[in-house]
Order: C-alpha cells, then sequence, then structure tokens
C-alpha cells in the first residue's frame, strides 16, 4: 500500500512538472508570481526582476565615478600611513618601497539632480545619471579576485554557497515555464580577463534545478539545444516520458528529491527548443532600437548584444539575469585598457537603462552595475606621465543601481580625498545585497534554507542591514 501510494504521489510530481499550471492556481498571475518556495512576499515588493551587470575584474571608481578635485593635488605624493591604516594588501604591491598617489588621467564632470562626478571614460551613463542611484562606499573585506567575485555573488567568501540568481530562482520561482529563472552571459575585452568558475552561477546546497543557465556566444545558445540528426521533437517528446517513468519509479525507491530536480531539467530543456531560439532571433528588433545599443548589437558574445537579450529576457519575466564582462584587472596600462573596456560596456548599459524605461519595465526591474572591488590610489609599478596601474582595493569602491524602487538621480556614501577610506554611509556588500533583496519584498533574515543544521541565507551571518535611505 505505502509503495502504490508513493508511486501515486510520485505521477502527481510528474503531472506537476509537465504541466506546473496544475498546482499553481492555472492561470492566476499572482500564484505565478511566487511559484518558488516562498508562497507570498513578505513584504509589498517594488521589483520582479534584476538585470546584474557584473563587471569582472575590479573596475576603478577612482577613473570612473569617485573623483576629488583635490586628487590633483596629491598627484605623485607618497600615500600617507595615516591614510592607509596598516591595510592589508595584495603580494602584487606588498614589496614596493614606493606607494605614489596617481590622480585619474581623465576628466570629470557634474550630473544629474544629486552633482554626481561621472568620468569623460562614461559620458552615455552620465547621462542616465537622472535614473540611478550611485553609491560611492560599498565595501568587502576580501583582496583577491576568487573570494570577492564569490563573497558578493553568494555572501560568502567560501565556495560552495548559492548564487543570487539561485536563491531567487528558489525563493521567487519563475512566470515563465519556457525559460530558465536564472540566465548567465558572459562578454570579454581586451583588459587583464580573471577567471570565472561556473559555481558563480551555481545552486550550492540548493536543488541543482535553480542553477543559472549560460547562454552561449555560438552555435546552440544552449548546449545540447538542437536534436542530433534523425531525431524529431515528436522522438523527443517520447523518450523524455520514458526516462521520467524511470526516474519517478526510482524515486519511489529512494525518496531522493534531486529526482525531482533532474525531471524538471530535461522538462525545461524540452521546452527551452523552442522559446530559446524565438529569443534570440533579433530580426524583429527596429533599428533603432538596435542604434540605441551601439554598433555590436547584433555580434553575438558582445556585452552589447547581451544588453538586448538582457531586455528581451525580463519581457518574457526572466527574474534574474547576470551578464559578466571581464577584462577589469587593470595592474598596468591603465588608462589605454580602461577606455577600451568603458567602449563596450558604456553605451549599452545606458540603452539598456532607457530601453526599459521607454517600455515601462524600469518601474520592476533592478538594473545593477558594478565590480567586486575597486582599485587603490597608489600606482601599481612605475608611475609615468601617461601610464600606469592600480591595484586591488576592497576598502571603497562604488555601484550604481536603477529602477526597480530605487531612488533616482541619488548619490550615496562618500569617501575621503584619497577615494581609500569611507567617511560616510558605508555599504557592505551584504547589506547591498539585503536592500535588494527588500525591493523584492523579501526580509532577508527570513530567507533561508536549512542546510549542515543551519539556517543558511544569502547575506551571510554578520548582521548586515538593509539601506532604507537608497529605496523611493
Amino acid at each position: 500500500m505505502i509503495g502504490l501510494g508513493a508511486r501515486g504521489l510520485g505521477a502527481l510530481g510528474a503531472a506537476s512538472l509537465l504541466n506546473p499550471d496544475l498546482l499553481e492556481g492555472g492561470s492566476n498571475p499572482d500564484a505565478l508570481r511566487l511559484s518558488g518556495s516562498l508562497e507570498t512576499p513578505h513584504f509589498k515588493p517594488t521589483a520582479k526582476r534584476i538585470i546584474y551587470l557584473f563587471l569582472s575584474g575590479g573596475p576603478s571608481h577612482i577613473d570612473l565615478y569617485d573623483y576629488h578635485p583635490k586628487m590633483r593635488e596629491i598627484h605623485g605624493i607618497e600615500l600617507p600611513d595615516s591614510v592607509r591604516n596598516g591595510q592589508r594588501i595584495t603580494g602584487m604591491t606588498s614589496g614596493q618601497e614606493s606607494f605614489p598617489c596617481v590622480a585619474p588621467m581623465f576628466e570629470f564632470s557634474r550630473h544629474g539632480p544629486s552633482g554626481s562626478w561621472f568620468s569623460d571614460a562614461i559620458p552615455e551613463i552620465a547621462g542616465i545619471a537622472e535614473e540611478i542611484t550611485l553609491v560611492k562606499s560599498v565595501h568587502t573585506e576580501a583582496i583577491n579576485h576568487d573570494p570577492a567575485i564569490t563573497a558578493i555573488n553568494t555572501g560568502s567568501q567560501q565556495p560552495g554557497k548559492p548564487s543570487m540568481g539561485a536563491w531567487l530562482d528558489w525563493g521567487i520561482g519563475s512566470p515563465n515555464k519556457d525559460l530558465p529563472g536564472y540566465v548567465v552571459m558572459i562578454s570579454k575585452g581586451k583588459g587583464n580577463a580573471q577567471a570565472l568558475y561556473d559555481r558563480l552561477w551555481g545552486s550550492g546546497f540548493l536543488p541543482s534545478k535553480h542553477q543559472g543557465v549560460k547562454f552561449r556566444s555560438a552555435g546552440d545558445p544552449v548546449l545540447y539545444l538542437s536534436n542530433p540528426n534523425g531525431v524529431s521533437r515528436e522522438m523527443r517528446r517520447n523518450m523524455l516520458d520514458g526516462i521520467s517513468r524511470i526516474n519517478l519509479a526510482k524515486k519511489s525507491e529512494t525518496g531522493d528529491l534531486e529526482i525531482d530536480a533532474r525531471i524538471a531539467q530535461y522538462e525545461m530543456a524540452y521546452r527551452m527548443q523552442t522559446s530559446v531560439p524565438e529569443l534570440v532571433d533579433l530580426r524583429d528588433e527596429p533599428q533603432h532600437v538596435l542604434d540605441l545599443y551601439g554598433e555590436d548589437a547584433l555580434e553575438k558574445g558582445t556585452f552589447a548584444h547581451n544588453c538586448l537579450i538582457a531586455r528581451r529576457l525580463s519581457e518574457r519575466g526572466v527574474p534574474f539575469i547576470q551578464l559578466f564582462h571581464r577584462g577589469w584587472d587593470q595592474h598596468n596600462n591603465l588608462p589605454k585598457q580602461i577606455r577600451g573596456q568603458t567602449k563596450d560596456v558604456d553605451q549599452a548599459a545606458a540603452a539598456l537603462v532607457k530601453d526599459l524605461k521607454q517600455r515601462g519595465l524600469l518601474k520592476d526591474t533592478i538594473v545593477i552595475c558594478g565590480g567586486e572591488f575597486g582599485r587603490t590610489i597608489y600606482s601599481q609599478g612605475k608611475l609615468t606621465k601617461d601610464n600606469h596601474g592600480r591595484d586591488h582595493h576592497g576598502r571603497c569602491f562604488s555601484m550604481w543601481m536603477a529602477g526597480g524602487g530605487f531612488k533616482a538621480g541619488f548619490e550615496y556614501g562618500k569617501t575621503d580625498d584619497f577615494a581609500y577610506n569611507i567617511v560616510e554611509n558605508p555599504v557592505h556588500v551584504n547589506d547591498l545585497n539585503a536592500t535588494v533583496l527588500r525591493a523584492l519584498g523579501i526580509d532577508h533574515e527570513r530567507f533561508t534554507y536549512k542546510y549542515l543544521g543551519l539556517d543558511q541565507r544569502l547575506t551571510g551571518v554578520e548582521h548586515p542591514k538593509v539601506i532604507s535611505d537608497l529605496l523611493a
């Protein structure tokens, strides 16, 4: 009797995977909105989705956003010990005998209601200053790339925790059952590119179906999307039905919940065979939209192309879209390299915000832009008239957010004249994540998953706080 009952429940589970509306209230949009583990939001949300523009490698806040006029006066002087204050530095500069300060080799001007400084290297982003919240006081304990990227994406420097996108796919689900709830795209500039590991969009201890799906720039957007020669769609359907019966029989014996994740992934792959080709077909995009994103909009694998795909994903309700653009690790030849990097991202990032706004999507979409840390005021290596590098700096750096309930035309946080230490309104990376969760209607302290006897959470255990001043 128990065995038959278990098989009956397994069949019901399979039915729900094949046709989710059966257990989700049909076409009720409220039921679909929270199709994840949370039945209802903790608070009324101001956002439904996130597009995360991650500039991997540590873009220099000093050369892009965090300008102080006194930097022109301190150019060339030795960084005072009172400013460095015993800070731990990387092995790349720990052996330097001198730490000369370097002013930005770019011009800056004020933009937006708050009069924020923007470099002339990012004129298009400066042009949307009235739409964004610019935070100049983000900080992290990590001083090397992998721990820092891991920390800002998962809440911990130690690998193995779920990424933010996986948490949200598990927690709130997705209203679109034909596309993944978490999509990742990667582009690369001409600068020094640090490695990116798949665990950065992994599911950690959450069920594996919540891991990010990486879209590729060549061939099928998703691996094995096309059927092999000689295999029809009907044959694929019959094959999946047979595999599901085998999997459910195994689950009735073992009770392994990961089998449900496996079945769900097979079904998602089947549905993506139709939904993804339509998604990435840009022939229906008008020319003025392509022009908005720039000349690279139709070139697969570019940041501009990925931004346009991100907008199309957001239109289809995908709740978490993450774009990684590699190449921001400017330890040398910074002025030239950062010009190349900003050329890749400036127009497209601004275009994404404009495009979302004109379609009425910005009001419930959070666009986040930034990297894992900033760069030092002092030069790495020899300082010359027109060349220098900068080392990693986690003590303060800049990020911006737009839409989804964040204040528009707002600046928050302040650093000293060396852009080295925070002097006003610090924002830890976990504070930022807690604030983003709040905009999505989630209390980060109650958003937990039991694992190894602990109530695990995205924002860690160091008492992060929601920065309510950032929210409208």
